[in-house]
């Protein structure tokens, strides 16, 4: 028994939710170190402040990965966990900006890290299920397609949560600027509230128009033994303890994949964390401290446009990287994205002007269209069908590791190796994407023989 080939609509329905997801994280990559720098952070803090997220990641994805492989109901499988993540996340988001509302009972920097923790804990909760989701209900041959379309999806969603601020300061005359009541611009703030509202409405539109496979049904389409267990035999009690056995135990593919993936995500982590204050320094000329003027808001506004290209870039070529796989393979087709990303960061740094990082971020947006498909299609290729949930979880530990490497020494490093010079971290994220490019191509892909 075979899964239904779904239609095109059907997917971008199954994975709209994802929109929402990313039009938050966007807000928050492109702002979260400027906010934190206006609450007081200083920049060689910067990265102990996003340690947060990916510990949220590594903590979060695993346990909702096994607990939703596990659970079955009148609301279906993973669709529980993308609405509570939804409305938590949006709760984040919406409180991040206005910390200082809070101020009375302590410091708005250390409420604005709170927030920022509960929007990366909520975030994980509603993405992993959407990455098992695709795995859940298409087939293997529609696993590359399944996730082009969620990393184009996410492309709009970012585009739209990176250009936000601008748009609202330059087409519709809200202020960038620090007010007497707040020190977060006006701008900011309505982006994030407008972020938190898009965040639970998509996520809606998944949860009524996507149908899920229940467990016994699933069985069916892997073998028949699997689906006497489901129907008629007392299986085995899952428990959270067995997220540790499944490590153990993880695919060939998956321990190959964790080196691209490390390398990959150390890469993306110094990007999000250095850029507005490399770019306020480095092109707009400014101190590395300067966090209060007109310019430091106009480089912020940028750091948002640059984003919001990559994202862009990448919502485009999600669509045609399941033809160029079909071509080269998605080995090279992987490799080649991140070779282009690496000269895109790196390129950076000799770059005369805001204008021209927009080449660069061209670059960097092949990047990110590869890395948010063509490592879990390959993987999802080396996974048994009833530990998606909870390996697609523990997959995150290489995204998330990563990260918190970068978190610990990217702050010493740029003050200690690079003299404050925040572009360097920038640089080091580029050599750090040409590393993941070797690396993939000794990776064991069991349907890509190119």
């Amino acid at each position: 028994m075979e899964k239904r080939k779904l239609g095109f609509w059907e997917i971008w329905n199954m994975s709209f939710g994802f929109l929402g997801i990313q039009m938050g994280f966007a807000l928050q990559n492109a702002n979260a170190s400027r906010i934190l720098q206006i609450f007081g952070a200083d920049v060689h803090e910067l990265s102990w402040f996003w340690i947060i997220a990916p510990l949220m990641g590594l903590i979060v994805q695993p346990i909702i990965g096994h607990y939703s492989d596990n659970t079955w109901g009148r609301f279906g499988r993973r669709k529980p966990y993308f609405l509570a993540g939804a409305l938590l996340a949006s709760i984040g988001l919406i409180l991040m900006p206005q910390a200082e509302i809070f101020i009375a009972f302590m410091p708005a920097l250390w409420v604005g890290a709170g927030m920022l923790m509960i929007m990366d804990a909520s975030f994980n909760v509603a993405m992993e299920p959407f990455r098992a989701l695709v795995g859940d209900n298409l087939r293997a041959d529609q696993h590359t397609i399944g996730f082009s379309v969620q990393t184009a999806l996410i492309g709009i969603g970012a585009v739209v949560g990176s250009w936000l601020p601008y748009v609202l300061n330059k087409w519709f005359g809200i202020s960038n600027l620090a007010t007497e009541t707040s020190a977060i611009p006006q701008n900011l703030i309505y982006s994030f509230i407008i972020g938190a509202l898009i965040l639970v409405g998509s996520i809606l539109i998944t949860i009524f128009t996507t149908k899920e496979y229940s467990p016994e049904e699933l069985a069916k389409f892997n073998d028949e033994k699997q689906h006497k267990e489901a129907v008629g035999e007392k299986e085995k009690e899952a428990k959270l303890s067995d997220i540790f056995t499944d490590f153990a135990k993880m695919p060939e593919t998956m321990r190959q994949l964790s080196w691209v993936q490390f390398f990959s995500w150390f890469g993306l982590f110094g990007m999000w964390v250095f850029s507005t204050p490399a770019i306020a320094q480095h092109i707009y000329g400014l101190s590395i401290n300067d966090t209060k003027s007109a310019e430091f808001q106009s480089a912020g506004d940028w750091v948002g446009i640059i984003f919001g290209v990559y994202n862009l870039v990448s919502a485009i070529v999600a669509f045609a990287l399941p033809y160029i796989a079909k071509q080269i393979g998605r080995r090279k087709t992987h490799a080649l994205s991140l070779v282009l990303g690496g000269i895109g960061l790196i390129s950076m740094y000799f770059m005369p002007n805001k204008e021209a990082l927009i080449f660069s971020m061209i670059l960097v947006g092949f990047a990110w269209a590869s890395i948010l498909a063509m490592p879990y299609a390959i993987l999802a290729g080396s996974i048994h069908p009833k530990k998606m949930g909870v390996y697609m979880g523990i997959f995150n530990f290489f995204i998330v590791i990563p990260q918190i490497v970068n978190a610990l020494i990217g702050g010493p490093l740029v003050k200690y190796v690079y003299s404050d010079h925040a572009i360097y971290a920038i640089v080091m994220s580029g050599i750090s994407f040409l590393i993941a490019a070797f690396l993939v191509i000794k990776v064991k892909d069991n349907v890509d023989t190119k």
